[in-house]
């Protein structure tokens, strides 16, 4: 089975009453280790490089969010800067003209959605947590 199709529905989650998507790229990784569940071949993936992955599924796993507040959330080789945390799963980050980050974990995966620049990040949050909270009600 392909993640992917998981990526396209995130971002139709994202979609306003206008139709605008507010999301542009996501992926999904597993909380463990942070190896990757969708591919970097589909047109909308968030491609995480080196140990991105490895980075946010640590601190997602431990709930301690002091390496992202001290040092950033770096994806796809960009450094987003630290907003918030709620629940002890789900991060948010913002980078001044590159966009937004939306992180929400499950039992067993991290879904993280890119917000565009100009765009709505709650737009994102809510494509994020639909799916993260899908996968949660499967035992994922």
């Amino acid at each position: 089975m392909s993640w992917d199709s998981y990526i396209d529905n995130l971002l139709a989650q994202t979609k306003d009453a206008s139709g605008t998507a507010h999301a542009d790229r996501a992926c999904i990784i597993g909380l463990d280790g942070g190896a990757p569940w969708t591919t970097a071949g589909h047109a909308n993936a968030l491609k995480l490089q080196g140990s991105e992955g490895a980075n946010i599924a640590k601190c997602l796993k431990s709930k301690d969010f002091t390496p992202f507040q001290s040092t950033g959330i770096y994806v796809e080789g960009v450094k987003y800067q630290f907003l918030r945390e709620e629940d002890s799963k789900i991060v948010f980050g913002k980078k001044k003209d590159e966009g937004a980050l939306t992180m929400q974990s499950s039992k067993t995966a991290i879904v993280i959605g890119h917000t565009k620049e100009g765009c709505q990040q709650g737009n994102t949050n809510k494509g994020v947590a639909v799916i993260a909270e899908y996968l949660e009600s499967l035992g994922m």
